[in-house]
């Protein structure tokens, strides 16, 4: 089976297969629906459904539920205010998880990156306010740090043998103590009020068009890009979605993108941290669903053994996963020191780890690799910062947070654990 997962993400012709056996893999359900029509396509994917490949219908049931829950509860909930600093409080810990996404499509888990954001941050902090060095210069030197932090983690686990569990939690103590080494003495390092890392989490832009403009874009842009693959496809010979889904598609998305807007322009406008956070997201998005690198991410989760005989560098490809991972968790370590314009003794805490990885697995990328999107991670941390905000909202104390998020995370296992099963169940895993 692992083998077969593999051979749908990667054309066997391209990668040194047999080229004779690549055209029986590259025909899915969701093609074949497509051609048969709307009805037909609405039908299969109840039948994914009930195999049990549900995407992302629980981070959307979820977001639907918790935020009906707690505007019944609290009245300023979904007001534009808390919509607003939600829209914002997601970027930090959303950058993590879209590094640990990468790790995550690969099978494997990166314990460290709340150590590691922490320690890059703290880089930052003391090359900019207590060395003076230039902001755009410390930002580069903490990304690197990030980037090799990775690449250490990665081969040990894909080189050497170890496995990454291990590595990453080693990792996950020698980071931290290494960030309160970098602090020193005083535990804390207040970031310049006026400078480029506080105005990322503080600065809105104020006109509505912007926010408009936005959405109306990201429609057009949805629309033209669907279009365009199932054009590719038909001319291809494969079968493609029918315009009446993406039609369907493409109205919900600019519904969300609208109401989004204007729910933001009610407040402060469009926050520039929310921007940079989906720019992330469709950028990554690209390079997993529409690149060569992307395409070996997802066959390696299918099954390595399988990749490596297609012609894979498995190696490589798990180390660069790693870095990723890394690189990542250090701009959301610079986004969260934004937030609270300051790193300390706290920053990188375990907290972290744990709404990164919930996020992500609620959104619906699978522990067992192979499955998920970067859109996965932003759905997931809607849900995610919807309980921490709505238990803010209700006053509920700081250990029965934790309770509740361990919960949630719990759940979020055990329900792609059983998704898992269902599709070997049905031969789709």
């Amino acid at each position: 089976m692992n083998r077969t997962r593999a051979s749908e993400n990667l054309d066997p012709a391209r990668a040194g297969g047999d080229p004779a056996h690549a055209a029986p893999t590259a025909v899915d359900q969701r093609r074949t629906a497509g051609e048969a029509g709307f009805r037909s396509y609405v039908g299969d994917y109840i039948g994914k459904l009930r195999s049990g490949e549900l995407g992302s219908l629980p981070g959307v049931i979820g977001v639907v539920l918790l935020w009906t829950v707690f505007q019944s509860l609290h009245q300023q909930f979904l007001s534009p205010r808390n919509l607003s600093n939600l829209s914002v409080d997601i970027v930090g810990t959303g950058m993590i998880a879209l590094g640990i996404a990468f790790v995550l499509l690969l099978g494997e888990v990166d314990l460290s990156v709340g150590s590691v954001s922490g320690l890059t941050a703290a880089v930052f902090a003391v090359l900019n306010v207590s060395n003076g060095l230039p902001e755009w210069l410390a930002i580069i030197a903490a990304m690197l740090v990030g980037a090799a932090i990775g690449a250490v983690q990665g081969f040990f686990s894909a080189r050497v043998g170890v496995p990454a569990f291990v590595v990453t939690l080693a990792g996950l103590l020698a980071w931290n103590g290494l960030m309160l080494y970098v602090l020193g003495a005083s535990g804390t390092i207040n970031l310049d009020e006026q400078g480029l890392i506080h105005a990322l989490t503080s600065y809105y832009f104020h006109d509505a068009a912007v926010a408009y403009g936005l959405a109306a874009l990201s429609g057009a842009a949805f629309f033209l890009a669907s279009y365009r693959d199932t054009r590719r496809r038909r001319a291809a010979g494969v079968l493609s979605r029918p315009l009446g889904v993406i039609a369907v598609r493409t109205g919900a998305v600019v519904l969300v993108a609208f109401a989004a807007a204007y729910v933001l322009n009610r407040f402060q406008g469009l926050p520039l941290a929310l921007l940079i956070f989906l720019a992330f997201v469709v950028g990554l998005d690209f390079v997993l669903r529409r690149t060569f690198y992307g395409r070996k991410i997802f066959s390696i989760g299918g099954g390595a053994e399988a990749a490596r005989r297609a012609g894979i560098n498995v190696v490589w490809l798990r180390i660069s996963a790693f870095m990723v991972s890394g690189t990542l968790a250090a701009v959301g370590g610079l986004f969260l020191a934004s937030r609270v314009a300051a790193v300390g003794q706290t920053s990188g805490s375990s907290i972290l780890l744990i709404n990164a990885v919930t996020a992500a697995v609620i959104g619906g990328v699978s522990l067992f690799g192979g499955r998920g999107t970067t859109w996965s991670v932003l759905l997931g941390m809607l849900v995610i910062q919807s309980i921490a905000s709505g238990m803010v909202l209700l006053s509920i104390p700081t250990p029965m947070q934790y309770v509740i998020t361990a919960g949630v995370l719990l759940a979020a296992v055990v329900l792609d654990s059983l998704t898992r099963h269902s599709q070997k169940a049905h031969g789709r895993a």
